[in-house]
């Protein structure tokens, strides 16, 4: 009965790996000739490890990644030139979400900067930081929306709280003034002080044409490509090579 009542309160406490792991326990006389240090050890791993798992389902699941799977561990790099692993892999592991750097990806349509930066993506919700995946054209719509009804700063300081947002598809389209001036506001919020990576179809070189007023793509592109991590991907579209000989899937 006591231990009954123990058990309901850590589960009340939300304290639920260490409610399971205390009733594994007292289920195995292994266990329970273990000191109780020892014990409490093991339950209170348990309760972390539980809690970090969570999180990362949790911080995945609100990134609402284009490709939530994509992870650096299943990158294949065979058909894309201008990219190794171990370029990549050094990346991964170098702190650049900490330290808050920018990383910039371009590339043909299909070469897969998508893809790598919804991998990047998931590589920092599983070290615990918090992403969010932004189709440029959609955030665009949303600012718009928001801009109407009064919640244009709300979402802005929204996205100044994550500590990573990928900006994919710069560039499809050229900037309106009302995009180059979302851009330029999300950028100076986060400059030197969140992560940022942005992909596009265009080399970087000819970001300042795309964005459009002069004055601002200077502004924009300041904040962007200062100290930034540059991958330039070239290669054959995936899209072409995961496709079968003419008229099938």
């Amino acid at each position: 009965m006591l231990n009954q009542i123990t058990l309901d309160q850590l589960r009340a406490l939300k304290l639920l790996a260490f409610a399971d792991g205390l009733q594994q326990q007292m289920s195995q006389p292994d266990t329970l000739a273990m000191s109780f240090e020892e014990r409490l050890a093991l339950l209170v791993d348990r309760e972390l490890a539980a809690r970090s798992d969570r999180k990362r389902i949790r911080l995945l699941q609100r990134a609402n990644l284009k490709y939530p799977d994509a992870a650096i561990e299943n990158a294949e790099f065979s058909d894309i030139r201008g990219m190794d692993r171990r370029t990549l892999t050094s990346l991964a592991l170098s702190g650049w979400v900490e330290r808050g750097d920018t990383i910039l990806i371009s590339g043909a349509t299909g070469v897969g900067k998508s893809w790598l930066a919804c991998a990047l993506g998931h590589k920092a919700c599983r070290e615990g930081y918090s992403v969010l995946y932004l189709r440029l054209t959609r955030l665009w719509r949303e600012l718009a929306v928001a801009r109407g009804d009064g919640r244009y700063l709300k979402l802005l300081a929204g996205l100044l709280r994550m500590d990573l947002i990928i900006l994919d598809d710069l560039g499809t389209e050229a900037l309106g003034e009302a995009e180059r001036h979302d851009l330029l506001e999300i950028l100076e919020d986060r400059y030197e002080r969140r992560s940022t990576l942005v992909t596009s179809q265009l080399p970087v070189a000819h970001w300042h044409e795309t964005i459009g007023d002069p004055t601002l793509a200077d502004a924009i592109l300041d904040r962007l490509v200062h100290n930034a991590h540059k991958l330039a991907l070239k290669g054959e579209s995936m899209r072409k090579k995961l496709k079968g000989p003419a008229g099938s899937d």
